[in-house]
């Protein structure tokens, strides 16, 4: 697996997301770009990617798709309606895009290089835990006051715990 920080200048979303698809397709490789201000750092979206496979391992996937059954995870929502709004959207924003194998043939490392040819600039932090935009991700992951104060645990660790709930919920 691997994972590309960047931004993207998104003028047409859905041709973005078409090169993102064919970059996938021709590396054979799920490709999901989500929004990095929304990702509390990487271990978020490898977790996200182990249990899309593991899921798909055990026939237990929800989407047909592995790079949507990652966009679920790493949401920690079972509805992809309400998993898209973890997503990239039109305009200038930061993207983590993470690029994992369907087959050991896959090559990674080659759909990783053409999606940073796609971006408008790449940033190694940009899916930094050190770059947590607190107040967007507490809402979208509907941390409250009261689950922080009830816990030493970080906003990352809590994120991460709603990847890893999502099976519980399936």
């Amino acid at each position: 697996m691997k994972i590309v920080d960047g931004r993207a200048e998104i003028a047409d979303l859905d041709r973005f997301l078409d090169r993102l698809s064919a970059i996938g397709d021709e590396h054979d490789c799920a490709v999901q770009a989500v929004d990095a201000d929304l990702v509390v750092g990487e271990s978020h979206l490898r977790a996200a990617v182990e249990h899309a496979d593991r899921a798909f391992e055990r026939g237990e996937n929800v989407a047909r798709d592995p790079a949507v059954e990652i966009l679920l995870y790493a949401a920690g929502r079972r509805q992809i309606n309400r998993a898209l709004r973890l997503g990239v959207g039109e305009g200038d924003a930061p993207v983590a895009v993470a690029v994992n194998g369907l087959d050991p043939a896959a090559d990674e490392a080659a759909a990783a290089d053409a999606i940073r040819d796609l971006l408008a600039s790449t940033d190694p932090d940009a899916a930094s835990s050190d770059r947590i935009d607190t107040p967007a991700v507490r809402e979208f992951f509907d941390v409250s006051d009261a689950e922080l104060a009830a816990t030493d645990a970080t906003l990352a660790a809590l994120v991460r715990e709603r990847v890893a709930l999502l099976d519980v919920e399936k």
